[in-house]
């Protein structure tokens, strides 16, 4: 999509300001750091079924009611919690979506003591590949999205099957999928 400065942006993105700022500054840039990782992939797990527009809309509200996803403090949540958080409008208000963050805490806490939780979601990262020339040739899964969803699901994550994680991996930079011609890729 051609932008009013004369540069290319991915379509995706559309021309809420919002989500093209989102596309400049965050999508497809390598993230190491656990925490953001985590949060990043609750987020791409609340997307399950909705649009990443709606979640992004919503990412302070997210951020405030799961205390800026500080696992150590997810992880002891329990029905009060679920019970506040069903009740607040700042967020998808879905309650199997809201209990697996809190498994997905915990398990967060045993990969990070065990591994590190960034090297182990990096462990299934696929080598660099060419930037694809249309949307056409992005895929939708990988069998690296494939294996990560498989090894989140027996880790106690919910909410991460293989379309998700890969919509993830494109987010945290692990593959880049900004088109040839986009110039933020």
């Amino acid at each position: 999509m051609e932008n009013a400065d004369n540069s290319m942006r991915c379509p995706w993105c559309g021309t809420d300001p919002l989500y093209m700022a989102y596309h400049d500054h965050e999508w497809g840039r390598p993230e190491r750091d656990p925490r953001r990782l985590f949060e990043l992939l609750i987020l791409e797990s609340f997307q399950a079924g909705l649009s990443w527009i709606t979640i992004l809309r919503k990412r302070e509200g997210f951020r405030a009611a799961f205390r800026g996803f500080d696992p150590a403090v997810l992880a002891t949540w329990g029905e009060p919690e679920v019970a506040r958080l069903l009740a607040d409008p700042g967020i998808v208000r879905h309650r199997g979506k809201i209990e697996g963050t809190i498994r997905g805490a915990q398990a967060f806490l045993r990969i990070e003591a065990r591994e590190g939780f960034s090297p182990f979601l990096w462990s299934f990262a696929p080598p660099a590949a060419a930037r694809p020339q249309t949307l056409a040739e992005v895929p939708g899964q990988t069998p690296q999205s494939l294996a990560m969803s498989k090894a989140l699901k027996r880790e106690g994550f919910n909410f991460v099957g293989p379309t998700i994680t890969y919509a993830f991996m494109q987010a945290s930079g692990m593959v880049n999928d900004h088109l040839a011609a986009c110039r933020w890729g």
